[in-house]
């Protein structure tokens, strides 16, 4: 009787090890993933000097263990003091609810927790669930015309262009509507901000003429993701929350997530997420892996490839264009290397939020910030060099 309890705890212990094993990081020291630790202390210690401004965190992953995972304090109570009460873009409603970026309650840290504000890398993270349905069957074909989940009568400026809108166009940022959100968000004529300033998020962007044909244009718009959401609770008849949670975060072992609601109270897919740093990286490890976690198949290869294919050039016809980044399926695909002939597949969001892997490196980098107005900042060019520039088994 008591061999077989303790052979019962011995399994009970096994099996937790092994839980552990595949939900939570190991650790590595730099040297041994070839990392020079000289280069990542003295990458630290410009951070800790306030070079790149208000950097909040480095995660760093390689061959799949957890090498520098560091937060860096900041008083933002004091720091965006004046901004949290007055009203502006960035303040538009309520001064103590989730959609002011200046209260320290909500941002960047989730109630000065462990999860950290995402913004725009949400949009990233919207379309990995999709690809997780997708791989599941229970979403339909990205070439399905998006006006196929809207009554047509209840959207203003329906004409051609519209009705040959698609999922796909909306995953590629190229849906062709009049747009304007390469303002300053902190400026009233963004149309994001107008967007976020409305009671009907996706009511208002649907509304909105078009001025391109879908698929020709590459032209930033978060409502894009935001008309995801409602696609997605139409098609599976799922909150893209709750399918996430169960089919996507919980094998991964990301046990803690908040995802803030739109005024309509669907979930808000373009810039609402916080999840802790380490757990960013399981999502762009699940990637490097090509979609599989734990033996298991998450996400498609195939849609991993998809993702990641370079659909939008954003330097075409530009003298430069091999150095200027590329757009996936939501994926922000940055060139590199002494040709740019490599990509690193990134997410990018509103105060410095940068997710990045490397995969010719098996490598994913997370950088989390909360920097806003003309203070220095983490340049995208930074955030990818210096980190490669710490291997030591990366050819010169």
């Amino acid at each position: 009787m008591i061999k077989s309890k303790v052979l019962i705890i011995a399994i009970l212990v096994l099996s937790f090890t092994a839980f552990a094993q595949q939900n939570e990081w190991p650790t590595a020291t730099p040297k041994s993933v070839g990392i020079d630790a000289k280069a990542l202390a003295a990458f630290d210690a410009e951070i800790v000097a306030g070079k790149f401004g208000y950097i909040d965190s480095v995660t760093i992953i390689r061959h799949g263990k957890l090498v520098f995972d560091k937060r860096y304090p900041h008083d933002y109570e004091k720091i965006y003091a004046d901004d949290a009460k007055k009203q502006s873009p960035l303040n538009p409603h309520d001064p103590t609810g989730p959609y002011n970026y200046f209260n320290p309650w909500w941002h960047p840290w989730y109630q000065r927790g462990d999860m950290h504000t995402l913004q725009s890398v949400s949009k990233t993270i919207t379309s990995i669930v999709i690809g997780v349905a997708r791989t599941r069957g229970d979403f339909p074909d990205i070439d399905t015309p998006v006006m196929n989940f809207f009554d047509a009568s209840k959207v203003a400026n329906v004409d051609d262009r519209k009705k040959r809108m698609t999922i796909r166009h909306l995953l590629t940022m190229s849906a062709g509507f009049d747009w304007k959100e390469d303002l300053p968000y902190s400026n009233p004529d963004n149309t994001g901000t107008q967007m976020e300033a409305s009671s009907d998020w996706v009511e208002y962007t649907m509304n909105r003429p078009m001025q391109y044909e879908p698929g020709k244009v590459y032209h930033y718009n978060s409502g894009a993701t935001q008309i995801l959401a409602h696609i997605f609770r139409v098609a599976t008849g799922t909150d893209i929350e709750e399918y996430a949670t169960r089919n996507l975060f919980a094998p991964l072992g990301i046990t803690q997530h908040y995802w803030k609601r739109t005024p309509s109270g669907l979930v808000d897919a373009e810039g609402g997420i916080y999840l802790r740093p380490r757990d960013v990286a399981k999502l762009w490890y699940l990637f490097l892996k090509n979609g599989a976690w734990g033996g298991k198949q998450i996400v498609s290869p195939e849609w991993v490839k998809d993702s990641v294919k370079p659909h939008m050039d954003l330097g075409a016809g530009k003298p430069d264009a091999a150095a200027l980044p590329k757009y996936g399926l939501k994926w922000w695909l940055y060139p590199y290397g002494k040709q740019n002939e490599n990509l690193a597949w990134a997410g990018s969001g509103f105060g410095g939020q940068r997710p990045i892997a490397f995969p010719e490196y098996d490598m994913v980098v997370v950088f989390t910030a909360w920097n806003h107005g003309s203070g220095p900042t983490l340049r995208t060019r930074d955030a990818i060099y210096r980190p490669l520039e710490m291997l030591t088994d990366r050819p010169k």
